[in-house]
């Protein structure tokens, strides 16, 4: 069998709402399901269904209904149900289903039960030649409404039949799964209280209203009770019943219903098709006589439209045929509102509003009373079984539908939750959040309205009332009545919690939330999702469990307890009480099992390392990071270091005592530190590299201790054990002083000389450190400046010793000697070429004489003695860079004087002598060139030199001409820009005259103002003037 998937028909559970209402159709078919679905035989139900499946489609359906239709007939009539049991040579399914519906998904079919009575802990055993079908048990559902509901209807219930099948929520529960406790059965009132030795008088009808209770009896009495309540120290409530009154009605019928309007102080009174008013206390008829007649049943309107509030509306199944009829009831007199007319006969009533819901003779309908808009919900056959109509919310609706489902609907024909399956001979049903109770022949079953499991069954026999009274669930034989009281919720709670049924209290705690003050519930549900974690911990499950740690705000310190020894020694954490769990410790836990014990000790690292830096450890984070130090040592995991180069709370003494018990004596060494026990960790890490302990956390060791010492701050460290670390290597120890951190080396924090002084003991770091200040930081010092010099001498000295001229060691020694020559101007310079003088360092010593200014001395070196014509060149390019044009010109001149002037005409120095004109044309003037080379040389041989030179003096002299023009372009610009501020010339003569003062000009100076006014200097001072003749002198701008 396949069912349509959610995407054709989602269930209310998943959020989305079931539509009951039928689509208009034929009222002929309905005869002939309610036929098919007759007791007698589930073979002649499923021919039936076949047949009503194969019969008249609905106008509306479509060919696309006919096939699904006729497909779901075959199905049903390929097996005979019995209450979920197929036979197994039943006749077999069609192979395949239309293409609407896909295939089918294999389900492990849970245990039956007979309608909704639990097996109570009874592995029943099927018939021979019998098996289980969960989908089965829909099909009396099915055969009800294939031919009156709509297609999607159909699917809808069929997917909410296999969804509860395979959830296990219809049927099949073992008594484990139905083991909560939410009801208390206590008795009330006893027979012999309420009619003695009176065997025929039988209870018709109740009413409770506050601790009022009224009984109607068969026997035309109502009988009175004050109900009183006590708790008895156990908890246990039970009640006391006092007889107030008995009313003999005259009318000899029995009492059909009573209902209290305690607005009014008026109980009404059904019997013989009358409603009298009678007053609450004394149970007598009011004085006006004011009654309702021609009703055959009635109810309140729980939600009246009519805003008067010492008024209650009625409403009542008339006498008259199918008519319904709606009166206004005061305290002395009733009205009649409006008489409506049903398509049915009405069978059971319930009203919310506006709108009725009304069980007719084969179909359940909401009717609008004041709109007269009906909605058809879904076929019913009241003539099988008593219809039930019960009020449940605001504009909600419980109803007994067919193949012993209770179905929710609203007013708007749909269903908001998913249905429950009761008992298929339900006669009440009841609210008590959040629990639906429901009453047949033998039991009172409870059915949770969040998840709709079954979850207390009640044996009780011969019931045949059940209804609730403002929270109050009251149920009656026809001798006694009897009280279910609820449990606390948080009992129910507590005990589903105790049986490790952790979905189903978590399910009833947020249902309850209703029906407790805010902050109450707040606190006693964060405490059910720490009982709930724990439970869940327990039983391995982490990833629930950690979620319901963090949605309970657990201290998690009541996790860390069930370690041994992970609080600290100083912790004042004691567990919550009433306890959380029933665990003494892990070992208790786990039973020992080593496996289970590592993947919680695995769990609790990755907790405690997730809500260490939340608010969840704001209070206690020296417990929470201790014990996550103590997890990773004990476990090598390599987070430990991570948690203690980062900033924690690790208390210093349980940790470096767990630390030491793990030989994590690395670890321990950054915990002394995170303490600012520096000396007590660099003493523990030499210790290591020594080999006095053992820790191979870290293989390089040596330069992390270099590294730490540094960026240490403790200057006294650091000389500490500055001879072990530069003993061990001296390229590395000498970092401890030529890598401190900027800060440190702005403030010079170590004097140069007391380092050097240290380091005379070790010549390589010497040299290091002398680099260090010398190129690194370019102290201004001749003493560094010298002494590096003199040290990179020595060492060209040494390996030229050691014959090692063309070893790459000597090259790299020569090449930094010669650097440093050149680039350096603070060393002492004759020092050194004495130093010099005597070896065959010619290229040191040219530098030398370079850097003395005997730069004849220094090329003749180069020309001569090393024959080195590109290093004469490069020569007097470094010598030259800061200098101007003719000091450059000069030493070219002077090396090119070297090459001709020389004693011996060599052909190799006149070459040189070629190249270096051919090379460095610009360089040289070619009429001094000119005259200093042979006659014989050609003018081939310099053609490059002349070609340059010429290109260099006609470049020189055009950029001059441009530099000319655009420095008259520019003159020119300016001298526009003077003219133009000059403006129109004044003519200043002895005619003239102030236009301030109005006498003429004495002097030359004036001031002129840019609308041409002329004045004198010191009347154009003077701020004291008529304002009449201000305003004709000045500018608006008020400029001169």
């Amino acid at each position: 069998m396949s069912f349509p998937p959610p995407s054709l028909c989602s269930l209310p559970s998943s959020g989305r709402s079931l539509r009951l209402s039928a689509s208009p159709c034929d009222r002929k078919g309905r005869g002939a399901a309610a036929a098919a679905a007759a007791p007698g035989g589930r073979d002649s139900a499923a021919a039936g269904f076949a047949t009503a499946a194969a019969g008249e489609p609905r106008s509306s359906a479509g060919g696309a209904w006919k096939e699904e239709r006729a497909w779901l007939a075959a199905e049903a009539s390929a097996r005979t149900v019995n209450r979920g049991w197929v036979k197994k040579d039943a006749t077999p399914a069609p192979s395949s289903p239309p293409s609407s519906f896909p295939a089918p998904s294999r389900v492990s079919p849970p245990l039956p039960r007979s309608g909704s009575l639990c097996w109570q802990g009874v592995n029943p055993a099927p018939a021979p030649g019998w098996a289980w079908c969960p989908w089965a048990l829909g099909a009396s559902l099915l055969l009800l409404l294939a031919q009156d509901c709509s297609p999607g209807l159909l699917r809808c219930l069929i997917q909410s039949a296999v969804s509860l099948s395979v959830s296990g929520r219809v049927t099949g529960h073992l008594e484990s799964a139905m083991s909560v406790k939410a009801f208390r059965l206590v008795p009330a009132v006893e027979r012999d209280l309420l009619m003695g030795d009176k065997a025929r008088i039988n209870i018709e009808c109740i009413e409770c209203c506050g601790k009022n209770l009224y009984i109607g009896t068969n026997d035309c009495s109502i009988y009175y009770f004050l109900l009183e309540e006590k708790n008895s120290p156990a908890e246990k409530t039970s009640f006391s019943v006092s007889k107030q009154l008995h009313k003999y009605l005259s009318f000899r019928k029995p009492v059909g219903e009573l209902k209290a309007a305690s607005a009014l102080n008026r109980l009404l009174v059904l019997c013989d098709n009358t409603i009298t008013l009678m007053n609450m206390m004394n149970l007598e008829p009011i004085p006006t006589g004011a009654r309702i007649k021609g009703a055959t049943m009635f109810t309140l309107n729980e939600n009246p439209m009519s805003g008067d509030p010492f008024c209650v509306e009625v409403c009542i199944v008339s006498v008259k045929r199918r008519t319904i009829q709606l009166f206004l009831v005061y305290e002395d007199r009733v009205q009649i509102v409006k008489e409506l007319l049903t398509p049915e006969q009405p069978c059971a009533v319930a009203i919310d509003g506006h709108y009725l819901c009304l069980a007719l003779t084969t179909q359940y309908i909401i009717l609008n009373y004041d709109t007269g808009v009906s909605q058809d919900l879904f076929p019913y056959s009241s003539e099988e079984r008593r219809p039930i109509v019960k009020r449940v919310g605001r504009q909600e609706f419980l109803l007994a539908g067919p193949g012993g489902l209770g179905m929710f609907a609203t007013v708007d024909g749909i269903s908001q939750r998913a249905p429950v399956h009761w008992s298929e001979n339900v006669v009440g049903a009841a609210l008590c959040f959040p629990y639906v109770v429901a009453l047949d022949e033998e039991f009172i079953t409870v059915h949770s309205m969040l998840d709709q499991q079954q979850k207390q069954t009640l044996p009780f026999k011969d019931g045949h009332i059940l209804q609730d009274f403002e929270g109050r669930v009251i149920v009656a034989t026809t001798k006694g009545v009897y009280i279910l009281v609820p449990l606390p919720l948080e009992t129910q709670i507590q005990d589903l919690l105790a049986s490790h049924r952790v979905e189903e209290a978590l399910v009833l705690a947020k249902g309850a939330r209703r029906n407790i003050p805010k902050e109450k519930f707040q606190v006693m549900y964060k405490r059910i999702l720490q009982q709930a974690g724990f439970i869940q911990f327990a039983q391995l499950q982490f990833l629930e469990a950690k979620e319901l740690f963090r949605g309970g705000q657990l201290d998690v310190r009541e996790l860390i307890s069930l370690y041994p020894f992970l609080l600290p020694s100083s912790s004042s954490f004691m567990r919550t009480h009433p306890p959380l769990h029933e665990y003494a410790d892990l070992n208790q836990l786990t039973q020992g099992d080593q496996e289970k014990m590592a993947k919680c000790k695995q769990f609790l690292m990755s907790y405690l390392n997730e809500v260490r830096s939340t608010d969840v450890a704001n209070g206690y984070k020296e417990d929470v990071d201790t014990a996550l130090l103590k997890l990773y040592a004990e476990s090598g995991h390599e987070s430990l270091l991570d948690l203690l180069v980062s900033e924690n709370f690790c208390l210093l003494a349980d940790s470096a005592a767990w630390l030491e018990k793990h030989k994590k004596f690395f670890a321990l060494g950054l915990l002394y530190h995170a303490n600012g026990q520096d000396a007590s960790a660099l003493q523990l890490w030499v210790k290591i590299v020594n080999g006095d302990i053992q820790d191979s956390t870290r293989t390089d060791l040596y330069e992390y201790i270099v590294d730490f010492l540094t960026s240490c701050a403790d200057h006294e460290l650091v000389w500490k054990y500055a001879e072990w670390v530069l003993q061990r290597s001296e390229e590395v120890g000498v970092y401890i002083f030529t890598r401190r951190p900027l800060g440190e080396e702005q403030k010079n924090s170590f004097n140069p000389d007391d380092v050097i002084s240290c380091l005379n003991k070790y010549p390589v770091s010497l040299v290091k450190y002398l680099e260090f200040l010398v190129l690194e930081r370019r102290v201004k010092k001749e003493k560094f400046h010298t002494h590096l010099a003199v040290l990179y001498l020595e060492e060209v000295l040494c390996l030229k010793s050691l014959a090692a001229e063309k070893s790459e060691e000597l090259s790299k020694s020569q090449a930094k000697l010669r650097s440093l020559l050149q680039k350096s101007d603070l060393y002492r310079i004759r020092f050194i070429l004495d130093k010099i003088s005597g070896t065959d360092l010619h290229m040191e010593c040219a530098i030398l004489f370079g850097k003395l200014e005997q730069h004849d001395k220094a090329l003749h070196i180069l020309v001569h003695e090393l024959k080195d014509f590109a290093a004469a060149e490069e020569y007097c390019v470094w010598n030259s860079e800061s200098k101007d044009l003719p000091y450059r010109k000069k030493l070219f001149h002077m090396l090119l004087s070297e090459y001709l002037n020389s004693s011996t005409s060599e052909h190799q120095l006149a070459m040189a002598a070629v190249d270096l004109l051919n090379n460095h044309a610009a360089e040289f003037d070619a009429a001094c060139v000119l005259q200093l080379i042979p006659d014989t040389w050609s003018v081939q041989l310099l053609s490059s030199f002349l070609c340059g030179s010429m290109r260099e003096s006609i470049h020189a002299q055009r950029m001059t001409q441009i530099a000319l023009g655009l420095a008259k372009a520019e003159n020119l610009t300016y001298t526009h820009e003077k003219v133009k501020l000059k403006g129109i010339a004044t003519v200043l003569s002895d005619r003239k005259v102030c236009q301030m003062c109005q006498s003429p000009f004495s002097e030359p100076a004036f001031v002129r103002y840019p609308n041409g006014g002329v004045v004198h200097t010191h009347c154009a001072a003077n701020r004291h003037v008529n304002s009449s003749t201000n305003h004709h002198l000045s500018s608006p701008s008020g400029r001169t």
